[in-house]
């Protein structure tokens, strides 16, 4: 097993997580239901490995097909498309 490999992956996705909305949401149901939380944390526990086993299948089948050096050059793309809209929005009032 690569530990660095484990380390560097648990790392990024633990710091990406971190007081996204999918957290705020797992809070809001905490806060305001009367399951046992252990029910909460386990629902959002599988959603969380099901979407990333989903990101890493899918990674896989696609740098089959494509360049590395081009997903990058994809993502950093998508990314500043995603920021310029944002940026340039303006909040309905």
């Amino acid at each position: 097993m690569d530990w660095q490999l484990l380390a560097l992956s648990f790392g990024t996705i633990f710091v990406s997580e971190l007081g996204d909305k999918s957290q705020l949401a797992t809070l809001s149901l905490s806060g305001n239901s009367k399951a046992p939380r252990r029910y909460i944390f386990l629902g959002s526990a599988l959603a969380l490995l099901a979407a990333s086993l989903i990101g890493v299948l899918l990674g896989g089948q696609v740098s089959q097909f494509l360049p590395t050096r081009l997903l990058k050059a994809i993502a950093a793309f998508v990314f500043a498309i995603v920021a310029i809209r944002l940026l340039s929005s303006h909040p309905e009032t």
